[in-house]
């Protein structure tokens, strides 16, 4: 099907002019509307501006414009059916080949601090929509398209089939102009319907839409017996692993993913060179160092045998001495993660052709909101974001924290964040000494990371603990007193804080509260 007769109306101006321009060249004639028409022609370009085509004039302030018979029936008409073509003919409207058009820029209208809900109603697209769904339906007849990034491979096409565009080409740009369609719906829906009695908006829409892009189907899921697929939100945040460039390696498994992404959120919230080793989406060693070898040989020690096959990520630029003191240690690793990779690290890790390794851009930035799926609903949150500071704390035993102490107990609370519930972290010298996650009691908890420790063949002796929600009775701090830890952080909050602290100060431990526990199901 010959391109013969274009329409443009764009609200994002990028590459159109070059589009137009390519399309003219190609003998392609073309309509526009208000401020398109007005680029195209001061360019140099011949166009019809909407108003002459329909012999009716933009009128109410722009609101009707292309909502005409000769802009639609143009679009819609099916050319394999005569009676359509007839009646085209009778009124005589001519066919309208391909249809450029994105929408009027409500997400970014509403993303303003001082926006009015009159503000907002004004960049609600109506014409727009209207012959983006119309030339998507037709696609058999029409090229509809809305992403500039479309533009160039459309002409070059068109310039290599003498000015046509194959049906295959027409139905896959119809799949991203309703999706386009559906988005932007989505986001006016969301933002009405968050708004409350004095029009405000507030954090939780009543009803909430979400759109993500399938990237690849993975293997399978969790288990051998499930499928699964990989999705990545339109406009992912920045720093998230969903960035990732995939450098080397098998394709990632499901499973990958979401424990690339648990170590990767952990990481990089330090801002000290940093390593987090994880496995099965528990940190199972976590260090802070002055470069980034002494951050991983920390961290592995932490517990060797769980690092093997785990997910490792740094929050800085991965050298040759890193990869060469995991080759020295012959760490089998799944996934490695990094803002960056020397040259050097490079061709080391080459020779690993299984190691997936990927590059993230390290932004300290986060979702507005966390997903989680349940039967029949989805349950929506905002992201822990709370990273407890020196002045979060209270002092609650009768000895305080020393500022080495201090400091680690900063550094536990920090990795306990990101340990399954119920979750209980050993720490000394900015490394972790020993890891008890997600079991249903606390002191079972508290247990695990006094063997693990012990396990691994690291002292408790002077540690501390962090714990992320309060202690219900004294005897997980009986454990870890026994265990030789010094001092203690927990958010508090139990009604019994006072016998959790008596033992504390029983045992001659330093404990402190931040009033913000850290629970992660």
């Amino acid at each position: 099907m010959k391109i013969r007769q274009a329409l443009i109306s764009v609200s994002d101006k990028r590459g159109v002019l070059e589009f137009a321009r390519g399309l003219a060249a190609q003998g392609v004639k073309l309509l526009s509307t208000g401020g398109t028409a007005k680029m195209l022609r001061e360019a140099g370009l011949t166009v019809t501006e909407i108003g002459d085509y329909t012999g009716f004039p933009e009128m109410l302030d722009g609101r009707v414009k292309t909502l005409h018979p000769k802009v639609h029936g143009g679009i819609l008409a099916r050319r394999d059916l005569p009676a359509h073509m007839a009646t085209i003919e009778k009124h005589g409207i001519p066919m309208i080949d391909l249809v450029c058009v994105n929408l009027y820029p409500f997400r970014e209208t509403v993303a303003k601090p001082d926006v009015t809900l009159a503000d907002a109603i004004e960049n609600i697209d109506i014409g727009g929509p209207a012959m983006v769904r119309s030339s998507a339906k037709n696609y058999a007849g029409v090229a509809i398209v809305t992403d500039p990034a479309d533009y160039q491979p459309l002409l070059d096409e068109m310039h290599a089939h003498e000015g046509a565009l194959t049906l295959e080409t027409r139905f896959s740009l119809a799949k991203k102009a309703f999706t386009h369609t559906a988005r932007y719906d989505s986001a006016i829906a969301n933002w009405l319907t968050s708004l409350d009695e004095q029009n405000q908006p507030q954090q939780f829409p009543a009803a909430f839409h979400t759109a993500y892009d399938r990237i690849e189907v993975l293997r399978y899921g969790e288990n051998p017996h499930q499928k699964a697929a990989f999705y990545r939100d339109p406009e992912p945040v920045a720093g998230g692993i969903a960035n990732f460039t995939q450098l080397q390696g098998k394709e990632l498994s499901y499973n990958n993913i979401a424990d690339a992404d648990a170590a990767w959120e952990c990481v990089k919230t330090f801002t000290t060179p940093a390593c987090v080793i994880v496995k099965h989406a528990n940190p199972c060693g976590v260090a802070i160092g002055a470069a980034h070898l002494e951050a991983y040989e920390k961290a592995f020690q932490t517990d060797s045998t769980s690092a093997f096959g785990g997910i490792i990520a740094f929050n800085g630029t991965v050298d040759v001495d890193v990869v060469n003191a995991m080759g020295a240690r012959k760490h089998f690793v799944e996934v490695l993660i990094a803002p960056g990779f020397t040259d050097g690290a490079r061709a080391l890790l080459a020779a690993k052709q299984n190691l997936r390794v990927l590059e993230v851009p390290l932004e300290r930035a986060y979702q507005a909101f966390e997903l989680k799926r349940i039967g029949g609903g989805l349950l929506v949150q905002t992201p822990d974001m709370f990273n407890v500071q020196p002045d979060h704390l209270k002092v609650v035993t009768k000895k305080a924290p020393t500022d080495a102490q201090l400091e680690d107990l900063l550094f536990a609370y920090r990795v306990a964040k990101f340990v399954k519930s119920n979750a209980i972290v050993f720490c000394g010298g900015g490394m972790t000494l020993g890891v008890g996650a997600g079991q249903m009691s606390r002191v079972d908890s508290t247990r695990i990371a006094a063997i693990k420790a012990k396990n691994a063949g690291l002292s408790l002796a002077g540690s501390c603990v962090a714990s992320d929600a309060f202690f219900p009775f004294r005897d997980g701090v009986d454990v870890l007193a026994e265990a030789g830890a010094l001092a203690v952080i927990q958010p508090g909050g139990s009604v019994r804080d006072a016998e959790v602290i008596a033992a504390a100060d029983e045992h001659g431990l330093a404990m402190v509260f931040t009033g913000a526990r850290h629970f992660r199901h």
